[in-house]
């Protein structure tokens, strides 16, 4: 069952290491979204229902994590690199979603609501305790389709690259010129290190 939103900010502050104003809108974001779908126990009875995908590598995600018990490791946690204070919840079972984004005018809003406090981010955390979801977030109800290998359990072939020898999972590999590579070989502008 969901706990209180206090105990999540305290569960998300031990998880990530420390408050900021990002675990807030992560905590509220997660819980909208779940409360949205009509997903009362992620943790529980409903955690092969939800998948979760984040669009910023922020604060944000490690509560939304906690809030859902979507995690990478168990492929329900999809990252999309857009740099977007946003998240999308998808109830599997239904084949629907909520789209939530935090809203750019959120930050004004916590300066005209707490003009006392000279610090911004105390200034964000608390206004961001207070504000009501229509004021921090834009909510649409969105379609999103799973591929059945992107899901929990699946199991397919394991190939290995035909360039580097490493080992391949789920068909992340491209065919070129006959052979079977991982997409670093595929595409070595994907690397993000260098050999020397």
């Amino acid at each position: 069952m969901l706990e209180s939103f206090e105990d999540y900010l305290k569960n998300a502050e031990v998880a990530h290491g420390h408050m900021c104003a990002g675990q807030i809108l992560g905590v509220r974001m997660s819980l909208l979204g779940l409360q949205s779908l009509g997903i009362a126990d992620p943790l529980g009875a409903d955690r092969k229902r939800v998948v979760a995908f984040v669009e910023i590598d922020r604060c944000a995600t490690d509560a939304i994590g906690l809030v859902t018990g979507c995690r990478l490791g168990k492929r329900t946690l999809k990252f999309r690199d857009w740099g977007k204070m946003a998240a999308t919840f998808v109830d599997l079972s239904a084949s629907i979603g909520i789209r939530i984004v935090a809203l750019e005018n959120s930050r004004n809003l916590a300066r005209e609501l707490h003009p006392e406090i000279e610090n911004k981010s105390q200034q964000q955390m608390l206004a961001y305790r207070e504000l009501s979801d229509d004021q921090l977030f834009r909510v649409e109800r969105v379609r999103v389709p799973v591929d059945p290998a992107e899901l929990p359990g699946y199991k397919a072939d394991r190939a290995v690259c035909a360039r580097c020898g490493e080992g391949i999972n789920f068909a992340r590999y491209e065919e070129v010129a006959g052979q079977r590579l991982c997409l670093p070989c595929a595409h070595p502008e994907l690397r993000y290190w260098t050999s020397f």
